[in-house]
C-alpha cells in the first residue's frame, strides 16, 4: 500500500496557493481534523471516510500544524478520492478499502460516472463511503468502504435502465485503474477564468462570463464569482451542466503571444 504523503511546498511551476475555508461546511470539517489530530497525538489513531480533493487540501494545511503522521489512501496509486489516516503506519495499513466490479448487460450499455454514483447513491450509501468509480473494459470499478461495499453486493440490481452484476474484485494495478483521460491542448489569451473557461468549454468568453455570474463554475469545489480571477496549474473547474475539467499544465506562447494550455474533461 502505497500512501500518498504531503506534497512539497517547493514547485518549480507557479501552483494555487492554500485557500482557507469558505463557509461553515468547510469551517466545521476543519474543527473535526483538528480534533482527530489530537486524539491522533495523544496516541490514538483516527481514519476518515474518502476526501474530496478540496477536503484534501484542507486537512493538509490543519495537519501541517501538528506534529503527527498522516497518510492519504484511495485503494490504487492515483487515487483522486482519498481516506486520510492520522497515526501509526500500522494504522495507516491497515485501513480497508474494497473494489465492486460492477457489470452491466449488455457490456456496451451507455452509462456514465453519474449513473453508477447515482445507483449507489440510491441504495442510501453515503457520498463519503464512496471513493473513486473507475471505468473499465466493461462497467465499472467502485471503491468502498466495507459495509457500502457489501450493500452494493447484495442489493444493487440496476444502474439506469440497464440490468447489473455486482462482485467484491482485486483493486486493478495501479496502471489499469487509471482513468483513460484525453488530454487537449488550446491557446488562450491570458489565464484569467473566462478565457480559459470559453476554451474547455469550445464556447464564446461572453457564454464563459455568463456561466460564472450565473453561479454555475466552482474552482477546486470553490464558487467563484469573478470571471476575472486567475487560475493555475492543477486547477479542477466544476461547471454545472457541463461536467467537471481538470487544468493539467501552462505551457509556452504561441507566435501570436497566446498561452498554450493542456486539460481534460472528467
Amino acid at each position: 500500500m502505497n500512501w500518498k504523503a504531503a506534497a512539497s511546498s517547493s514547485e518549480a511551476r507557479r501552483t494555487r496557493g492554500y485557500t482557507p475555508p469558505v463557509n461553515e461546511d468547510e469551517r466545521h470539517f476543519v474543527r473535526r481534523i483538528e480534533d482527530i489530530a489530537k486524539a491522533a497525538a495523544g496516541g490514538r489513531a483516527r481514519c476518515t471516510r474518502f476526501l474530496s480533493d478540496r477536503e484534501q487540501a484542507l486537512a493538509s494545511a490543519v495537519l501541517a500544524r501538528f506534529d503527527v503522521a498522516y497518510g492519504l489512501w484511495g485503494g490504487y496509486d492515483g487515487a483522486e478520492r482519498m481516506i486520510l489516516c492520522i497515526g501509526t503506519q500500522q494504522a495507516q495499513d491497515a485501513v480497508d478499502i474494497q473494489c465492486v466490479q460492477i457489470t452491466p448487460y449488455p457490456a456496451a450499455a451507455a452509462l456514465e460516472h453519474r449513473d453508477y454514483l447515482g445507483a449507489l447513491l440510491g441504495l442510501g450509501i453515503e457520498r463519503a463511503c464512496i471513493g473513486d468509480i473507475v471505468p473499465q473494459e466493461a462497467g465499472v470499478c467502485a471503491f468502498l468502504v466495507p459495509a457500502a461495499a457489501r450493500l452494493a453486493v447484495d442489493e444493487l440490481r440496476e444502474v439506469g435502465r440497464f440490468s447489473v452484476h455486482s462482485i467484491l474484485c482485486s483493486a486493478p494495478d495501479g496502471a489499469a485503474a487509471q482513468p483513460q483521460r484525453h488530454m487537449r491542448t488550446a491557446s488562450v489569451a491570458s489565464l484569467r477564468l473566462d478565457a480559459v473557461l470559453a476554451a474547455m468549454l469550445q464556447a464564446s468568453r461572453t457564454q464563459a462570463v455568463q456561466c460564472v455570474r450565473s453561479g454555475a463554475v466552482a474552482v477546486n469545489h470553490v464558487p467563484v464569482q469573478s470571471a476575472h480571477a486567475e487560475v493555475f496549474e492543477n486547477d479542477i473547474f466544476s461547471v454545472r451542466g457541463h461536467g467537471k475539467y481538470k487544468l493539467c499544465e501552462v505551457g509556452g506562447k504561441s507566435r501570436k503571444g497566446r498561452t498554450i494550455i493542456s486539460y481534460f474533461q472528467y
